[in-house]
């Protein structure tokens, strides 16, 4: 039980919306094979070629986002657990917007047109700033010596007074 003491009241939070993410990956992993299947792209054939196959793009358009998604991962997990030891709520917000992007990233780009993957999915970048800035801020507590108690005492008014969902609780973990 020791171990969880350390975690302030909502990083369990955290974890369901990487979670989430695990899930969506899944899924667009199994729109590749999907379309592997429709477009005769056999593996190992990473990326189709026009001049072997006329739906080469299509098939390209969603293996490519698919692939962006998994190289973007790593960096948004080491973000989202970082940040939200110092500001679970802000990051949970921040990661289910991001995750959220992420979906309309792929569908737009599954269309075949590379341009219709920046409708919506153009916004994930916000959401991945903001989990920049909490990490920083979880960076810049531990260089001043800080010890996660410390730090859960100093911001844990949002968690007392207000639940991980409220807007309010989101802009208290930002400042």
């Amino acid at each position: 039980m020791a171990g969880v003491e350390m975690f302030p009241r909502g990083f369990g939070n955290v974890a369901f919306v990487l979670v989430a993410y695990c899930f969506l990956n899944f899924w667009m992993g199994f729109q590749v094979g999907k379309a592997r299947k429709k477009y005769n792209v056999p593996y190992p054939t990473l990326y189709a070629i026009e001049s072997e196959n006329k739906d080469a793009n299509l098939f390209n358009c969603i293996q490519r986002g698919h692939q962006n998604s998994l190289e973007h991962m790593p960096m948004f997990f080491l973000l989202m657990v970082l940040g939200g030891i110092r500001h679970p709520c802000a990051c949970v917000a921040l990661g289910s917007i991001y995750t959220v992007t992420r979906f309309f990233y792929f569908t737009g780009y599954s269309t075949g047109d590379p341009k219709n993957r920046l409708t919506i999915g153009k916004y994930g970048l916000l959401p991945l700033m903001g989990l920049i800035g909490c990490t920083i801020s979880f960076g810049i507590s531990l260089l001043r010596g800080k010890s996660l108690s410390v730090v859960y005492l100093s911001c844990g008014f949002a968690f007392l007074n207000f639940p991980c969902s409220s807007i309010f609780s989101v802009f208290m973990f930002c400042v």
